[in-house]
């Protein structure tokens, strides 16, 4: 195999780029957390409470806590999106961080990975947040609600590198509007999280049954709620599958960008 075909050769120093990344979260951490807890904790007062307060049960349930699973794992795709889209583009066209720990004996492969695991990261410090919440409002009914962690990094881990494999291709920041408009916002008000997909026309449905985003909030809501299934694990796959498949492309075209 060639250089540019090569599989990806992740090490343990991955974690060395996680940790400089962290390093730096540490000194802005607050400014970071509200703006990326502000919009998943704005729908779910003002439409839980204000518009659930016009609303009957959907699917059994108040309306707040219909809403409530998919805010977590949203929560959780906004900020991975953020950071290897915005974030990760600044490290590398901008800033040259990649070409400066690429000098060193870290490879291009780790440089990539850890920015991925950290966007998996920034996923799971958000959507936990906003867990934490959602118990504190006592809108958990399930013990799977345990596993709501998992879940989490999961969907943080694959839209971290969708991020980056859009990252890789993206001439500049204006561009990146076009992945959060015509895909990330559209996924996010027709995955199931408002409103149950049922409702939708049938194409529509087939559309909605094809977004990472749909069976993140089907598994969150199974654990929020209740109503666990084995037919679960299919969704968790379609996750977990695509999530490595994803991993592996941005890793090839970001090192082709990078290393010329």
């Amino acid at each position: 195999m060639t250089r540019a075909i090569a599989l990806p050769r992740v090490t343990a120093k991955a974690l060395k780029v996680w940790r400089r990344n962290f390093d730096t979260y540490r000194k802005f951490y607050l400014v970071s957390l509200i703006g990326s807890l502000g919009d998943p904790l704005l729908f779910l007062v003002a439409m839980g409470f204000g518009l659930g307060a016009f609303l009957g049960k959907i699917e059994g349930a108040p309306y707040i806590q219909f809403i409530a699973p998919g805010l977590i794992v949203s929560s959780a795709m906004f900020s991975a999106t953020f950071e290897c889209t915005y974030g990760s583009f600044l490290r590398m066209m901008y800033e040259k961080t990649y070409d400066a720990i690429i000098a060193t004996p870290v490879d291009i492969e780790d440089v990539i990975s850890g920015d991925i695991i950290w966007g998996a990261t920034k996923a799971l410090i958000s959507g936990g947040i906003v867990s934490l919440v959602v118990l504190s409002l006592g809108l958990v009914k399930s013990l799977g609600f345990v596993l709501i962690p998992l879940l989490i990094f999961a969907v943080g881990f694959l839209f971290a590198s969708l991020a980056m494999l859009v990252t890789s291709l993206t001439p500049n920041f204006e561009s990146f509007n076009y992945f959060f408009q015509l895909f990330i916002t559209p996924m996010f008000f027709f995955s199931g999280i408002f409103f149950p997909l049922k409702k939708l026309p049938v194409l529509v449905q087939k559309i909605a049954n094809f977004l990472p985003l749909t069976h993140a909030v089907k598994i969150s809501r199974a654990l929020v709620v209740g109503d666990l299934s084995w037919a679960l694990l299919n969704s968790f796959a379609l996750i977990i599958g695509p999530g490595l498949v994803i991993f592996y492309a941005a890793i090839i075209l970001v090192r082709k960008r990078v290393i010329k």
